[in-house]
């Protein structure tokens, strides 16, 4: 069983090569966002667990404040290099680091928080959801009647059909695309409004099938050649203001097999299923997308009767 896990983790992207990590500490949209919401949840002497840690450098935010933090990581290299790392920093010897399986790993004594963070975009490819309900269950036998709080506290995701050009110097090549939020590109136009088809709340137990059928209004006529999955993070709910410290991961352009030409004022019916922490594919092989109803020609008409 271990060594199945292993192997799927390494194809799913769990074991992420060293240099990458570079990347995720220069994303600022990531490490302010993990930063602020873990300054606003941990207070003075909590106990932290972080599942799946890397560098280790969101259980040395959460090392400011807390007493103690277990830094629980599966690839030895990275164990040794959050060592490392984290010797290097002030209050890095608040953090242990400790080899071990986040879907087995249980502290030994009661946490306040918990820090996960095994996220890719619609919550594919990396075992978000079957690590935290995994680790739920067995926390509840340990420690019955408390329960931490989870760092991100929930997860809202919505599609949203596109327009989207292939085109790479004149070669045509429909592949998926990771687009950074709110930027600018000539090659995509927004064809319609994004459609909220799921959400994950952590304080409560969440099924690992992700699936939705429902309808989006065509705002744009053009070619519907891709769907976006937009993935927002709730990492931390604020009471006080009713607001939310949030971290809004890259979009996914998801090209669709043929292009449909769509109208303006069309709904489009859309429907696919999915396992949270499976790969991209599957979601591919599981969606179908098709017009259900034509716009009106009212304007037409009006034409032909004043003329």
């Amino acid at each position: 069983m271990l060594i199945e896990r292993e192997a799927e983790s390494c194809y799913l992207g769990q074991f992420i090569p060293l240099q990458y990590h570079h990347n995720m500490l220069m994303d600022s949209n990531r490490m302010d966002n993990f930063k602020a919401a873990i300054q606003y949840r941990v207070f003075e002497g909590a106990k932290v667990l972080e599942l799946g840690g890397g560098t280790g450098v969101l259980s040395w935010f959460a090392a400011q404040t807390a007493e103690k933090v277990y830094c629980v990581e599966f690839n030895p290299d990275m164990v040794a290099e959050a060592r490392r790392l984290l010797a290097l920093n002030h209050r890095g010897e608040r953090v242990e680091v400790i080899h071990a399986d986040a879907f087995e790993y249980l502290p030994p004594e009661p946490v306040d928080f918990v820090i996960c963070e095994m996220i890719h975009v619609a919550m594919l490819r990396e075992k978000q959801v079957e690590v935290i309900e995994l680790f739920k269950q067995r926390y509840a036998e340990k420690f019955p009647g408390h329960m931490p709080v989870f760092i991100p506290e929930a997860v809202v995701m919505a599609v949203q059909p596109l327009q989207q050009r292939y085109d790479f110097l004149g070669f045509q090549a429909p592949i998926i695309q990771f687009q950074l939020p709110g930027a600018f590109s000539a090659d995509t136009t927004e064809l319609g409004q994004p459609a909220l088809y799921k959400v994950i709340d952590f304080t409560q137990a969440n099924d690992k099938l992700i699936e939705w059928e429902g309808q989006i209004e065509i705002e744009e006529s053009g070619s519907l050649s891709a769907l976006r999955f937009v993935t927002r993070n709730i990492l931390a709910i604020k009471t006080e203001d009713n607001s939310t410290i949030d971290w809004l991961n890259h979009y996914m352009a998801l090209p669709l097999a043929r292009p449909i030409q769509v109208q303006t004022g069309e709904l489009i019916s859309l429907r696919f299923s999915y396992r949270a922490g499976g790969s991209i594919e599957s979601l591919q092989n599981n969606l179908s997308v098709e017009i259900v109803q034509k716009p009106t020609s009212r304007h037409s008409q009006l034409s032909l009767a004043t003329v």
